[in-house]
């Protein structure tokens, strides 16, 4: 189960509506949900909530027309998510989206060696009816190796200038982070009410 919600900042304080994720599928999709929320108000500031299973959370800010920030408090968990791999961009990751990746995904594909084309040296290694077992092949959102850190990424001054610091979010729990978050921008009932 995921819960998302958006709240908007306007001259009479925040309001939150509860948004479906469903036709999302990038970041610049989610910017442009958000955007719509705050087409009607002169303060652009959007957040965007994003919590799945207490596992994790997340949270976007745009404000306005600027590229959109993003906090995830555990990457790991996000990047077995489909809505957490729409927040784990290759920027946030550290990779090159280049044609590399492409060329790992394709490679990650022949797992058992019966396709045309058979990878050098796989002789052996597409023999054993363990290769196409849990985890051959997969590879994280970070490419190659999976290499997705455990535990916060993104941007953790997000909401500072908000009332969060950087510490207090930091040590905030999945489950009720977001909670906490709107209890301190004084958006607590408003989010509940969409809850």
């Amino acid at each position: 189960m995921y819960f998302a919600a958006l709240l908007a900042r306007t001259e009479d304080g925040w309001e939150a509506s509860d948004t479906e994720l469903d036709d999302v599928e990038t970041l610049a999709d989610l910017a442009d949900l958000a955007r719509e929320a705050t087409a009607d108000y002169d303060d652009d500031t959007v957040l965007v909530f994003i919590e799945q299973d207490d596992a994790w959370f997340g949270v976007v800010r745009v404000d306005g027309e600027e590229d959109p920030r993003i906090y995830v408090s555990d990457a790991a968990a996000a990047s077995r998510s489909s809505y957490g791999e729409i927040l784990l961009t290759d920027e946030m990751l550290g990779r090159d989206p280049g044609a590399d990746d492409t060329v790992a995904d394709l490679d990650a594909l022949d797992l058992d060696g019966t396709e045309d084309g058979e990878p050098e040296g796989s002789a052996e290694e597409g023999d054993g009816e363990g290769d196409g077992g849990a985890g051959a092949g997969v590879t994280g959102p970070a490419g190659p190796g999976g290499a997705v850190p455990a535990g916060p990424l993104g941007d953790r001054k997000i909401l500072a200038d908000l009332g969060v610091p950087e510490k207090d979010l930091l040590g905030l729990v999945s489950g009720d982070a977001l909670n906490e978050i709107a209890d301190i921008l004084g958006a607590a009932e408003v989010l509940e009410a969409v809850r």
